[in-house]
């Protein structure tokens, strides 16, 4: 059985803000190459974890992590 994927937004948050993995990494209390596995999808994060990041941000957990894909920017069809 495949193991459900958690998306996230925490590189576009990073670059939001001009923070690097590191850094956020030294934030979290985490190893730097955690924040990487975390962005690729190929680490899901613990509650606690998930829960301290979006502190970090400052915004919501719904706003950082989804069990959906987040809409990519700009594909919203504009009015011409």
């Amino acid at each position: 059985m495949p193991s459900e994927v958690i998306y996230n937004r925490i590189a576009m948050l990073r670059a939001e803000r001009g923070i690097s993995r590191r850094q956020l990494a030294e934030a979290l209390g985490v190893h730097y190459q955690t924040v990487g596995y975390l962005e690729r999808g190929e680490y899901s994060p613990s509650l606690h974890l998930a829960l301290r990041i979006a502190a970090f941000f400052e915004v919501a957990v719904e706003v950082v992590f989804s069990t959906s894909p987040f809409p990519r920017l700009g594909s919203a069809s504009e009015p011409a």
